[in-house]
């Protein structure tokens, strides 16, 4: 199978198990490029994103791209923008993703922040 495809199923099969266990919980989701790496807490029962963060704000651009320390960083600012909106349980959706990494980095972070999943 293309390698894309197999992405696409992963995703599904994560997504799948998230409808089943999430409930009304916000979901965090994770996106990871080849450059940057994106968090969003996203509210799936009124359809909006309640907060996110990226290696493109400002604040963090700086520090290289796609590097676990810029994880890191997103996770943490994910964390407390998600506080400040009121979202402290969240279940996370690594969509495609394997769970290491950068995109472990960034979920450990944003558990330090204050984010329970």
């Amino acid at each position: 199978m293309a390698k894309l495809t197999l992405f696409e199923r992963r995703r599904q099969r994560v997504r799948t198990s998230l409808r089943k266990r999430g409930g009304s919980r916000p979901r965090l989701s994770v996106h990871r490029s080849g450059k940057h790496i994106y968090a969003q807490v996203i509210d799936d029962v009124q359809g909006r994103t309640v907060a996110s963060a990226s290696t493109l704000d400002k604040d963090v651009r700086g520090n290289g791209g796609a590097t676990v320390q810029s994880a890191e960083d997103v996770g943490r600012r994910v964390a407390e923008r998600a506080k400040a909106a009121g979202v402290t349980q969240v279940i996370f959706d690594r969509g495609g993703f394997l769970f290491h990494g950068r995109v472990k980095a960034l979920a450990d972070a944003a558990r330090e922040g204050g984010l329970e999943f």
